[in-house]
């Protein structure tokens, strides 16, 4: 058996997370209890009781979803859990998949993300654009569609996630032009998302550039455990490599489903989410119905995890 572990990113979060671990795991307090520290504020309190309109903002969802996400990581550290043999991260996991391979300090990455939330939040005014997932579409039939779509506006695949599911992003122009060239491409749903601005587009730039300046301030180091990045769906293996790519991950598109596949044919069998949701084990299983998935937020599933790992090794 061959672990990975995966990531979730924005979107994943929801009131009450990480409280069960935090209130009976000293080690899962620990993680909360620096990243409040760390900010200045308490993220933690915040997780667990909202307000959601709060923990909903970007600036704020991105560095609670990471300390969740690290909290969970040691919670399965402390049961004992085998090392995986690489790891992934959706968008901002990625940076939690750093963390977990010791490239970069909980502390550290903290800050990051919460600067990287608000850049992403200031690159495009409130209102001016937007993401939608086109549903039923291989990502080339998606692709095909922007290029015809992005005639009269802005508009991208961002996030590459799995068969059937493309998400877009770009300005309203050109999200209106992809919604009626949906139906003729002969997707089964055009859904538009929740979310205050085209993350993942050319419309990032802005913020990838001021992301930038804050990175050359921070040490990352190597991974110890292979990670896949977003931007090239292959393995990042230096510390250097990975400063360059975080700074791309903000305006490129989220190649999911390559990712995955890179881990399978690279040997992977199982795959542990960690952290809130499983939004990751449902794409996973929509890449590959032969690999068995697990998510851990929660002691109901931190056993089935530890279960699934007795039964499979």
């Amino acid at each position: 058996m061959s672990v990975a572990f995966v990531f979730p990113g924005q979107g994943s979060q929801y009131i009450g997370m990480g409280r069960e671990f935090y209130e009976n795991c000293p080690e899962a307090r620990d993680v909360f209890n620096k990243a409040d520290e760390t900010l200045g504020f308490n993220i933690s309190e915040m997780c667990f009781s909202g307000p959601e309109e709060e923990l909903n903002k970007t600036i704020n969802t991105q560095p609670a979803v990471l300390t969740a996400s690290v909290a969970c990581l040691e919670v399965l550290r402390q049961a004992g859990l085998m090392l995986p043999f690489a790891m992934a991260g959706h968008s901002l996991g990625e940076y939690t998949a750093l963390v977990a391979a010791g490239s970069i300090s909980l502390e550290d990455a903290v800050r990051l993300v919460r600067q990287r939330g608000q850049y992403m939040q200031e690159a495009v005014p409130l209102g001016a654009g937007g993401m939608a997932a086109v549903m039923g579409l291989s990502s080339e039939r998606v692709q095909d569609l922007c290029g015809k779509a992005s005639e009269t506006g802005i508009i991208e695949a961002v996030n590459l996630n799995c068969p059937g599911q493309v998400v877009v992003a770009g300005d309203n122009a050109g999200l209106e032009a992809a919604r009626r060239f949906a139906k003729e491409y002969g997707a089964k749903r055009f859904v538009t998302i929740p979310v205050s601005a085209p993350f993942h587009s050319s419309m990032m730039k802005p913020a990838g550039d001021r992301l930038s300046i804050d990175l050359d301030k921070v040490s990352i180091t190597d991974p110890s455990i292979p990670i896949v990045s977003n931007v090239t769906a292959e393995f990042a293996r230096t510390g250097l490599e990975i400063k360059r790519l975080l700074i791309r991950q903000v305006y490129s598109p989220v190649r999911w489903e390559e990712s995955i596949r890179l881990l399978i044919k690279s040997g992977v069998t199982t795959f542990i989410e960690v952290g809130p949701g499983k939004v990751l084990c449902g794409l996973i299983k929509k890449i590959s119905r032969e690999i068995r998935t697990g998510n851990i937020e929660d002691k109901v599933s931190l056993e089935k995890v530890l279960a699934l790992v007795r039964e499979v090794s």
